[in-house]
């Protein structure tokens, strides 16, 4: 298959050439150019800001109708185009095909969610103390919003932002993932042929840092939406709340899961195995320290090491691949390090560890026992094919040792306890907690942290909240 051509998309136009800096853009299962990508000028980004304030001006007053009426569309021709769409994004950033494929048609809910939803924002009229006044409340767009969306999840983390901007009334310049860039292309052909107007969505690509620092800046811009590491998360909050910009930020995880002596053991090693090597690892909310109960560590780790192995590692677009390359040659190191940690520490390591020979960036799944508390394993996000298995005794220890982290995005609980179930979710410090499922992530529940993982939630009811002014208006009539 033929890769798809890169472009910027700014005011209603598809742009390449004329001379840009270009991106080589690599398949991480061979490390070979595939592609070329395009940075934005400084011209272009001025262009985007103005595009974008000027559609603000009529987008602010559309009917909702006309909002769902285009995210009804995007999503038919995302189910349509799913299979090259995940084409490509097997090509640039690595995963399955199955994966890849099945993040686009997944995420075509969300903009049916968001058609749904931006018919229901709904303000209020509010009793008055005095009968000749009339006191209301309206939610109006905020205006141009600037967005940063990640490489692991191309499709999923850009047309989230997408829609729950174009649903409430406002515009948006998104920066997407330099290295995994065709995914978001791909959507700004889905919002083009959907009808939506020029302006209303922008597609820049460039230097990270330069074309935040430049959009945050603007004056046209007035919410920021990020997803990504703790670290940059941190740094573009900083540079908004100095300027007075709103802000969701869905940050680094560093997910526990909590396995109880009451658990169904083998349904925890089935849903667990899959979920921590999805994507490589490479997933926020990926399970990362597995805390056991003594009565059922050895059993399950016996089991997920098992499941482990028999995983099939290999490029993305071979048959029967469950396990793709990391998405950069970076990340090999990166997990490396990790492991060599984890062995200086006493660690043992009982499957992988270890990159494996050949081209491409790939890495094999690995399971580590014996961590210490103070391993890299078990502080730091590792981004990776590598999950951590601690012992423990009581519920109320496992509480403070889950807990002992500043992240607080994703958790899951196996027990058949409702005691447990009540105390661990209760307890938990996390955005997010799944009991004896999969629960996370669908269109209709919000998806956020807390603490070092974010701010604010995407998705749910909760999704058009940083959207959205509120505006009290009280008249004697």
């Amino acid at each position: 298959m033929t890769y798809p051509q890169l472009s910027l998309y700014i005011d209603g136009e598809f742009i390449q050439g004329g001379g840009r800096k270009e991106q080589d853009i690599l398949n991480p299962a061979t490390n070979e150019v595939i592609g070329q990508l395009p940075h934005a000028t400084k011209e272009d980004l001025d262009r985007a800001l103005a595009a974008a304030a000027r559609a603000f001006e009529s987008w602010k007053k559309s009917s909702p109708m006309e909002r769902s009426k285009i995210l009804r569309k995007v999503a038919e021709l995302a189910r349509e185009r799913a299979q090259d769409i995940g084409r490509g994004i097997t090509m640039d950033q690595g995963k399955p095909l199955a994966e890849s494929t099945g993040e686009v048609v997944a995420c075509s809910e969300h903009a049916e969610w968001h058609a749904e939803e931006c018919r229901r924002i709904y303000g209020r009229v509010i009793p008055s103390r005095n009968h000749a006044v009339r006191q209301t409340v309206l939610r109006e767009p905020v205006g141009v919003v600037a967005a940063f969306s990640p490489w692991n999840f191309p499709f999923n983390q850009a047309i989230r932002k997408i829609s729950a901007a174009v649903g409430a009334g406002c515009t948006i310049i998104l920066k997407g993932p330099e290295d995994a860039p065709s995914a978001v292309v791909a959507i700004a052909k889905l919002f083009h042929d959907a009808g939506l107007p020029k302006g209303v969505l922008n597609i820049v690509w460039g230097v990270p840092a330069e074309v935040s620092d430049h959009l945050i800046a603007s004056p046209v811009v007035r919410k920021i939406t990020f997803t990504g590491s703790t670290a940059v998360g941190k740094m573009l909050a900083a540079k908004a709340s100095a300027l007075m910009k709103r802000s969701t930020m869905e940050l680094g995880g560093h997910a526990p899961v909590i396995v109880c002596d009451d658990a169904d053991v083998d349904l925890a090693i089935k849903l667990m195995v899959p979920y921590k090597f999805r994507n490589a690892g490479q997933v926020c909310v990926s399970p990362t320290r597995f805390y056991v109960q003594e009565g059922v560590y050895d059993r399950f780790v016996a089991g997920f090491v098992e499941k482990t192995q028999a995983l099939k590692v290999g490029d993305g677009l071979a048959e029967g691949t469950q396990m793709g390359p990391l998405a950069q040659a970076r990340r090999v190191g990166a997990v490396a390090g990790f492991i060599d940690d984890a062995r200086e520490r006493g660690a043992s390591v009982l499957v992988g560890g270890a990159p494996i020979p050949g081209s491409g960036n790939f890495f094999a799944p690995t399971v580590i026992a014996d961590l210490p508390d103070n391993a890299r394993l078990l502080n730091e996000e590792p981004f990776g094919p590598v999950a951590g298995m601690i012992r423990f005794k009581s519920v109320d220890e496992v509480l403070a040792r889950a807990n002992s982290l500043p992240y607080g995005l994703a958790s899951y609980v196996f027990t058949q306890s409702n005691r447990n179930a009540h105390v661990l979710s209760t307890g938990l410090a996390a955005g997010m907690v799944s009991i004896n499922h999969l629960g996370l992530a669908l269109a209709e529940t919000p998806f956020g942290g807390i603490n070092d993982s974010g701010m604010g939630s995407e998705g749910g009811i909760e999704t058009f909240d940083g959207y959205l002014n509120t505006k009290f208006v009280s008249q004697l009539n």
